[in-house]
């Protein structure tokens, strides 16, 4: 009896030995043979040509960023403030700009450099220049910096007055400091905005395409990649990012400010010399006007430019809704022959002269039409 358990008890530690050390290595085997024996089918890819050929818009899309890119530059400002215990801090701030020439004229927004006691600018072939300010328009938002460097890449400037809604643009700069990127869409409006000094920015380009802090500053282009403006706002109610609704200042506006950038250091704005009120036809209905819009003269500046020519300003008190105006005062129609409904008008006729050009201004007085000829003196605020 004692011996069956013996030989039981080795039968089992033997039977146990062997299916732990050689039973594994044996399936194992059997696997692999199995795995042999099975038909694969072989693994076939479809790849794309070497060269890919690009549609007839993807082809103007690289022409647009192959041209333009060579002239769009990263800007960087460096300010110092102070923190809550009045010690000084130096704070950075990132934007965009673009080569006008090669002497190394770079156009940007003011807001981008305003307050920067050190300016940098990195080119797309990743050099670093020292920039100074050569002049600025905080009205306008605007900027001229010079570097000096080697083989610069000027863009072209195109004419932004006869944009239209639904042409295709294109804005490249550096979004979140991501430098050199494009971004498509098309012209979604142009209007009148107010710009970051609440200063009014005549027929800016309103887009659709991408732009995000840090493309301020940077170029608007069309289909041909000249440049039509100048990328400044967005509208993201209160989230710091694209909503689809961004606004460039036209390239005209700048032309016609870079030439007194260059000279003075500053825009010598000219000025009528007066306070107006826009009218439109209710308003000249109710108080019986001659014309149905214009600008009504509220005040004539004392020695100012209207002063000077003969017209006058209001002399009766009344009330528009809860604002005071003023009655009685000339209402101006037309300058050098153009019709002019509101201040709009009058800022962008303003915008294409300089201190002590003639312009000739239509008005009514009373019933009486009436045209003079004016000599524009020189202002500082907004250009009436």
């Amino acid at each position: 009896m004692r011996l069956r358990r013996v030989l039981l008890i080795v039968l089992l530690v033997g039977g146990f030995w062997f299916v732990t050390s050689h039973l594994p290595e044996q399936l194992s085997r059997m696997d692999l043979l199995n795995t042999a024996g099975v038909s694969r089918s072989p693994l076939a890819l479809t790849e794309a040509h070497a060269s890919p050929a690009y549609d007839a818009d993807e082809q103007n899309n690289i022409a647009v960023y192959k041209k333009a890119l060579p002239s769009v530059v990263n800007i960087t400002s460096k300010s110092m403030t102070y923190n809550f215990f009045y010690g000084q801090v130096p704070q950075e701030g990132q934007g965009s700009g673009f080569i006008l020439d090669r002497a190394g004229h770079v156009l940007t927004n003011f807001h981008v450099i305003a307050d920067a006691n050190r300016i940098s600018v990195r080119t797309s072939d990743k050099r670093d220049y020292k920039a100074t300010i050569v002049g600025t328009d905080k009205m306008h938002d605007l900027a001229l910096l010079q570097i000096t460097g080697q083989n610069l890449q000027p863009v072209t400037l195109a004419d932004s007055t006869d944009l239209t809604v639904g042409q295709k643009v294109y804005a490249i700069g550096n979004p979140f400091g991501l430098n050199g990127t494009m971004t498509r869409g098309i012209i979604s409006s142009i209007r009148s905005i107010r710009g970051p000094e609440d200063a009014p920015i005549e027929d800016a380009i309103q887009t659709d395409a991408a732009i995000n802090p840090g493309n301020s500053g940077g170029p608007l282009l069309n289909s041909r990649g000249e440049v039509i403006g100048i990328n400044t706002l967005i509208a993201s109610n209160g989230v710091e990012q694209s909503s689809g609704i961004g606004f460039a200042i036209p390239i005209n506006t700048a032309k016609a400010v870079l030439g007194d950038l260059t000279k003075y250091g500053r825009v010598r704005r000219p000025t009528l010399g007066i306070s107006s009120l826009a009218i439109g036809p209710d308003i000249a209905d109710q108080m019986g006007l001659a014309a149905e819009s214009g600008v009504l003269v509220q005040r004539v500046s004392p020695g100012g430019a209207a002063d000077r020519a003969g017209l006058r300003g209001g002399n009766q008190q009344a009330y528009l809704g809860n604002q005071p105006i003023l009655l009685g005062g000339d209402l101006i129609v037309a300058v050098d022959g153009k019709e002019i409904t509101d201040n709009g008008d009058l800022s962008t006729i303003m915008d294409k002269h300089q201190p002590g050009d003639t312009v000739s201004i239509t008005f009514y007085r009373g019933r009486k039409k009436l045209t003079v000829n004016l000599t524009l003196g020189e202002g500082r605020g907004v250009n009436t």
